[in-house]
């Protein structure tokens, strides 16, 4: 319980702002938010403890600490301003204004981003997936028929870029002709991104002193920052679903982002993606599934509850695989 108080008490406070701001239903709202956020974000946090427990401990206190800050108040309240901002063409104090004063209309502006962010945030998740299965270096196999094959692919020279441009290219070619520039251009952005941040880390990186460990680990800091913004456009999107209420919307998904955090802390301090083999996996298939319904939803409308039963459906799956794997390795395992 230890990883969870800070998660309870900021549960506890959300709620109680909520209630203070707006009655017992905000409460009610805000919770419900914490536990949509949580729902679209677990393979994040498998996926932030996979990169995190390999980080030194200073880059890992600033990711928890810093990192929840970002996370909270950067990508999940200022991020979309701002996108509101660049797309409706409005002074950032505009959109503040209409977000407090008329939340339908901006979330209207919000939605009306919605096949920008799709592509943007669909192509980056899509070079996650297509990185850990592509890898000629991975060893461990759930899914072996298909992951063996991936693995000999990746063996070509970067493979997961052209995949993701691939999908790119279709995708524009399936919308209507007006929109196609809408999902070409930011497509071709999240792959540039995440190429670009993965230079990075190799540039920081690729040494076993002091300075290079630390520089490899602002990489992969950066790494994780941009991760959890290809995840939380699909929660803040969702949210508006619920509640047009800005104030409840940050309040909520405030809640769900401290539970992600804990969650990470969790899975590294207990050692769970060694104890349990195939949940990396889990989390990468949930996020290939989140990156192709994003990119689904760019055709015709996909309910958040879906996205988020596949991607927690999957990690179960894969959470049970390892148990049966750890039967099979050790008669006399008890979970």
């Amino acid at each position: 319980m230890r990883d969870f108080w800070l998660s309870i008490a900021v549960t506890i406070l959300g709620c109680g702002a909520s209630f203070w701001y707006a009655g017992p239903e905000a409460a009610f709202l805000a919770l419900v938010l914490g536990v949509l956020e949580v729902s679209l974000s677990f393979d994040n946090a498998v996926v932030n403890a996979s990169v995190l427990k390999d980080m030194p401990p200073v880059w890992q206190r600033r990711f928890l600490t810093w990192g929840i800050l970002i996370a909270v108040f950067g990508m999940r309240l200022l991020f979309p301003v701002l996108l509101v901002a660049v797309v409706a063409s409005m002074h950032l104090q505009d959109v503040v204004r209409l977000a407090l004063e008329q939340p339908e209309q901006y979330a209207h502006h919000l939605e009306a981003a919605h096949v920008q962010i799709a592509a943007f945030g669909g192509s980056f998740l899509f070079l996650v997936f297509f990185s850990f299965f592509l890898d000629e270096e991975k060893e461990v196999h759930w899914i072996g028929w298909l992951e063996e094959k991936l693995t000999a692919m990746g063996k070509l020279e970067s493979m997961e870029v052209l995949l993701g441009l691939l999908v790119v290219l279709i995708t524009q070619w399936l919308v209507p002709q007006d929109l196609r520039m809408e999902v070409l251009l930011p497509g071709v952005c999240g792959v540039i991104l995440f190429v670009a941040v993965k230079a990075l880390e190799d540039l920081l990186g690729g040494g076993e002193h002091e300075g290079q460990l630390q520089r490899a680990g602002l990489g992969a800091f950066l790494y994780l920052e941009i991760l959890d913004a290809s995840f939380s456009f699909d929660g803040v999107i969702g949210a508006f679903a619920i509640t047009k209420d800005v104030v409840i919307i940050m309040l909520g998904l405030m809640i769900g982002a401290m539970f992600v955090r804990s969650l990470t802390v969790h899975l590294v301090r207990r050692g769970t993606l060694e104890q349990y083999i195939y949940l990396e996996h889990g989390a990468h298939y949930a996020i290939g599934a989140l990156a192709l319904l994003m990119y689904i939803s760019i055709l015709q409308p996909v309910p958040e509850v879906i996205t988020g039963l596949i991607g927690a459906g999957l990690i179960m799956v894969s959470f049970f695989s390892s148990l049966q794997y750890n039967r099979r390795q050790n008669p006399e395992y008890h979970h």
